[in-house]
């Protein structure tokens, strides 16, 4: 911007966007000081350099009013996690079916654990079992988004809420 422009000869467009050509910074300059504005480098990779005349301060804003707006329309996913072991009882089951149910209709991810301790280790099939088991009783309200994989000693599902077929 301004003096920190380190090219010789730049290319310039004016505020309204029309190329004025290419000529000596300090040339680009005086014309930018004479309008009040100041002259901003766009394109530093290009021969020669592009600048643009233009309010910096006025563009800064406009920009930071972007991105503001931008944050307030994204939606933020949240993970929750549902811990289990490979030899849950039913009712414990139906517990964790429910919490994982509710983290669905609230629109976050479920991150399905299977923790296995000392000897479970040597059956995983069972931990899979499980995880396939709320998978399947969860269908109708989310979708497995990973598939069961180990990491470490636990077995691990991740599953997001289904899209709604009224946003569409």
């Amino acid at each position: 911007m301004n003096e920190r422009i380190r090219a010789r000869e730049v290319r310039l467009i004016d505020g309204d966007g029309q190329q004025l050509g290419v000529m000596p910074l300090e040339e680009a300059l005086q014309r930018a000081y004479e309008r009040g504005l100041d002259l901003v480098e766009v394109a530093p990779n290009a021969r020669p350099v592009v600048c643009r005349i233009m309010d910096y301060g006025k563009f800064k804003y406009e920009q930071a009013k972007k991105d503001r707006e931008a944050r307030r329309h994204q939606k933020v996913i949240t993970v929750k996690e549902v811990k289990m072991r490979p030899n849950i009882n039913e009712h414990d089951f139906q517990v964790k079916l429910r919490n994982a149910l509710r983290f669905l209709s609230e629109g976050a991810k479920v991150k399905c654990s299977i923790m296995f301790r000392g000897r479970e280790i040597v059956r995983r099939e069972k931990g899979r079992q499980v995880l396939e088991r709320l998978a399947e009783e969860l269908a109708e309200h989310g979708v497995v988004e990973r598939h069961p994989t180990m990491e470490g000693r636990n077995m691990v599902m991740v599953m997001a809420p289904k899209a709604d077929k009224s946003a569409g």
